[in-house]
């Protein structure tokens, strides 16, 4: 056995109150949830938009598993590539005004897959610092080399960029930063693009649905053609309610993905049935403006109601709303402070965010009711003695 065994590690991580444990959720997602056996109000689903069991989508669900089957069978270059899937493709990068868009597995595989396929060792990545895992995982698989930037710092990635010989450059970045809720600059970081010839690739899992004309993400939030951000990634799982992953982008770069993008070569592809009923989550994403009316009221409302009890809610326009405490065991009190209260709040500590900001992070959606968050911040007045 090595010296430091795998024992000694998970002792260590509990010794460090950052050990992590799985809830059992009975049901679908919706903001009263059952949880390990009891009735909860949560606040830490990304279903932003409360389509994950809305009863179109389910009902539709339910169709086309009769008519499309449940498994994949295979990877989409050799028998996995239904006509749901391609219907499903055509719908999102019409959805994103590309002319094309490839289906991945999750976004974490697609997010591998682009830049792994993009880049080898004689380029180089730069990346903010607060970008998703998956994104900081890929910079490495790629091989390129990888630089950091100080989060939503231009000064120091263009020192980054003019020092560099690499033969491709891509600036990376998350649209929305799934921890702190703030967005990327994307017209700056595309003019930086331009200026040292780079690539912007932005990771939009948290801005589709959320932002923009009929909720089109941060390209049409910021109105960034695709020459601007030629290569965006969205996800399924979050505001469109269902499963899976995007890349939209130009003809070259979806067919360079197709050739040379392993884990999309190598995976089978999503149920059909999920890609034929996410056109259906599409449509109502488009259509239903309402949901994204309501969901912009909340965020305001909740904001509001943390400010006039001097909560440190960060800044945020978006249903993100972190409550930043910093100590690992206050935010772990505050959790469990909130779950007695039959409140579920998640509390995010390192390694997820940099040490001494560990945070609640409370997400909102358009199925909450305004009552629903009014009894969250009661909730969270409760806690003076916590936070």
């Amino acid at each position: 056995m090595p010296a430091f065994s795998l024992e000694d590690a998970l002792i260590e991580r509990r010794s460090n109150l950052l050990f992590r444990q799985r809830h059992i959720l009975d049901g679908p997602q919706g903001p009263e949830v059952i949880l390990n056996g009891r009735s909860c109000l949560a606040f830490c689903s990304n279903d932003y938009l409360g389509l994950a069991n809305h009863p179109e989508v389910v009902a539709h669900l339910q169709r086309a598993a009769r008519t499309c089957g449940v498994g994949g069978g295979a990877s989409h270059l050799i028998v996995g590539h239904n006509r749901a899937h391609h219907r499903l493709e055509e719908h999102l990068a019409q959805f994103t005004g590309r002319p094309r868009a490839l289906l991945f597995s999750t976004g974490y595989m697609a997010n591998l897959g682009v830049i792994s396929a993009l880049l080898g060792p004689s380029d180089a990545v730069f990346q903010d610092r607060l970008n998703h895992a998956s994104l900081l995982d890929a910079g490495l698989l790629s091989r390129a080399r990888m630089q950091r930037y100080q989060h939503s710092d231009l000064a120091d990635l263009e020192r980054r960029l003019n020092k560099s010989k690499a033969r491709r450059k891509l600036i990376v970045t998350d649209g929305v930063f799934s921890m702190d809720g703030d967005q990327a600059l994307l017209p700056d970081l595309a003019a930086l693009a331009k200026a040292y010839d780079a690539w912007l690739m932005v990771d939009d899992a948290h801005g589709f649905g959320c932002i923009g004309e009929g909720g089109r993400g941060s390209a049409s939030h910021w109105q960034l053609s695709m020459e601007e951000l030629p290569v965006l990634v969205g996800t399924l799982g979050k505001a469109f309610g269902t499963a899976g992953a995007f890349v939209a982008g130009s003809e070259v770069l979806i067919e360079t993905l197709i050739q040379f993008a392993r884990p999309y070569i190598y995976t089978t592809a999503i149920p059909p049935a999920i890609a034929e009923v996410s056109c259906t989550s599409l449509k109502l994403l488009e259509v239903e403006n309402w949901r994204r009316e309501h969901l912009s009221e909340l965020i305001t409302f909740f904001r509001d109601g943390c400010k006039a009890l001097g909560l440190p809610v960060m800044e945020s326009k978006i249903p993100i709303q972190p409550i930043l405490l910093g100590d690992v065991q206050r935010v772990l009190s505050a959790g469990e402070a909130l779950l007695e209260q039959g409140i579920l709040v998640t509390p995010i500590r390192p390694p997820t965010v940099p040490e001494g900001k560990a945070r609640l992070r409370v997400t909102l959606s358009a199925s909450h009711t305004f009552r629903q968050v009014e009894r969250l911040l009661e909730a969270l007045s409760d806690l003076n003695s916590v936070i």
